[in-house]
């Protein structure tokens, strides 16, 4: 059973997205995909998931492939991970053809999806970038040149989702076995009749999931171009939207919004709105949950491990901060640097397991997956703390803390606070070398629509909120932020300049 899928206003029907998935798949199966990997380099469109569901009907992993990376960055994928298909759009694919090595291109076959016009009007694009190149095999007359699969290879692997390389090279998370269907978590929402909304990137785990299981489950999924708040809110009234997943941001956009358009739409048909992606701010899920009402949902967890907490609305109420207790399938350790369990409330390296989920391996840099783990454990460099009850709340990524005096500081606690007042609609907060301290407390602050950024009443405005010492020392105001696929800034862009000609990086 599947479901329809409405694409920037138009309804694209379960048995044609069918159809054109097992015709997709048998063309695949001809080029010899099965048993290999086909990467997607696409923008959220039906054609996305066509695609997806080709691949699985064929016997192959899919690779999404964020489409804001460089022409070099996406050719390090295509070859670690041996991938010899691409299904891309139009734009995208003339936008890195040229640059790819050699290499990579004379062992790659390249199908062409034309980039819808809604796309290109959403982005601002060259309407003549959304056609295809002359040379390329053409995703309509793919499809038009294949029959119906007789008999589907059909896979339930997971697709090869790479890691944002924050530090190092992206991996390659690799199941080892197939992923059975679960009923934990988010998984537990999907159902017959369910109306999803992602807005969010397909090529990220957590949205793939949601896509593909609202597909799968009969739902109805509702894909716009681009994200955007007040058409959110539209979409979700027009469609009456039961379930979407969202990142942290965005529900800061929405909730920026003027009380006079937040109030003009009926969101009562909302049940699941789950967030992830980033730490969300206590006050920020607050105010959603008394705008939307009890049914905002936050979870912990990584491609590595899948989800491993769960947070109702009522847990936030009640436990700001936190993004909940082990779902019944996770294991959860809060360890300190020797190993040794970390006593509530007292901050450690945060490690997980899924009994449920199988075991996985980063591609081709198995040492990278033994130092990640721990016993049957595995980390992914997140801190945190579990309180007396099991809840687990994030302090900050092991990579991003910063010593000063030898303390240990935070960036999130430092980044909540900043967050609070009116005039800061996002920040980053990292360590700056100090000849005394080690490290100093430094943020970036982008102002908030309408806004400008006062520096010494901003700084007044920390004192009384957090401890002296973990008051930045600098605070600079920019319009723009370096950020990766999610849309999470990339604090080591912003740390480089700081840090260079010290010889040290911290």
């Amino acid at each position: 059973m599947a479901g329809d899928v409405i694409f920037a206003g138009t309804r694209h029907g379960a048995a044609d997205i069918e159809e054109a998935a097992s015709r997709a798949a048998a063309g695949l199966v001809a080029l010899g995909a099965t048993g290999g990997r086909v990467a997607i380099l696409m923008r959220n469109d039906a054609a996305f998931l066509t695609a997806s569901e080709a691949i699985r009907l064929a016997g192959a992993v899919a690779l999404p492939i964020n489409w804001h990376l460089t022409a070099g960055e996406i050719a390090y994928l295509l070859t670690d991970s041996a991938a010899t298909i691409l299904i891309a759009h139009a734009d995208l694919w003339s936008a890195i053809k040229d640059d790819l090595p050699g290499a990579v291109g004379a062992r790659l076959r390249v199908i062409v999806v034309p980039t819808p016009e809604e796309i290109i009007a959403a982005y601002r694009l060259d309407p003549a970038s959304g056609a295809r190149g002359q040379a390329d095999l053409g995703w309509p007359s793919f499809l038009a040149a294949h029959q119906p699969l007789a008999e589907a290879a059909s896979s339930d692997a997971y697709p090869l989702i790479y890691t944002s390389g924050t530090t190092g090279k992206p991996k390659g998370v690799l199941r080892l076995a197939a992923t059975p269907p679960t009923a934990v978590a988010y998984d537990a929402f999907f159902e017959p009749g369910m109306r999803t909304l992602l807005a969010t990137p397909l090529y990220h785990s957590a949205p793939n999931r949601f896509c593909t299981g609202t597909f799968r489950a009969g739902g109805t999924l509702v894909l716009p171009a681009r994200f955007d708040a007040e058409n959110t809110l539209a979409l979700i009234e027009a469609h009456r939207i039961t379930t979407s997943f969202m990142v942290p941001a965005m529900l800061q956009r929405l909730m920026r919004l003027p009380a006079g358009i937040r109030d003009r739409f009926d969101l009562s048909s909302l049940r699941h709105v789950v967030i992830a992606g980033a730490p969300c701010p206590p006050a920020l899920k607050a105010g959603m949950i008394a705008w939307w009402g009890p049914v905002i949902y936050e979870y912990y967890g990584s491609t590595e491990t899948s989800a491993l907490t769960f947070a109702s609305s009522e847990d936030a109420l009640a436990r700001p901060g936190t993004v909940g207790r082990a779902v019944q399938t996770a294991h959860i350790a809060v360890l300190d640097k020797e190993g040794a369990p970390c006593p509530p409330g007292v901050a450690g390296e945060i490690f997980g397991r899924r009994a449920d989920i199988p075991d996985f391996t980063y591609l081709n840099m198995p040492s990278a997956r033994r130092k990640a783990g721990r016993g049957d454990l595995v980390s992914v460099g997140d801190i945190g703390y579990l309180d007396k009850d099991g809840y687990l709340f994030l302090s900050d990524r092991k990579g991003d803390l910063i010593i000063s005096n030898g303390t240990n500081i935070y960036p999130a606690q430092v980044e909540a606070a900043l967050l609070a007042h009116e005039s800061v609609a996002d920040c980053a907060v990292f360590g700056i070398p100090d000849d005394t301290a080690g490290e100093a407390v430094a943020a970036i602050v982008q102002a908030a629509p309408g806004h400008c950024i006062d520096i010494r009443e901003l700084t007044a405005f920390l004192h009384g909120r957090i401890a002296p010492f973990m008051i930045p020392r600098l605070i600079e105001a920019r319009q723009d932020f370096p950020r990766d696929a999610a849309g999470k800034i990339r604090k080591r862009d912003l740390r480089a300049p700081y840090w260079k000609g010290t010889g040290r990086r911290m």
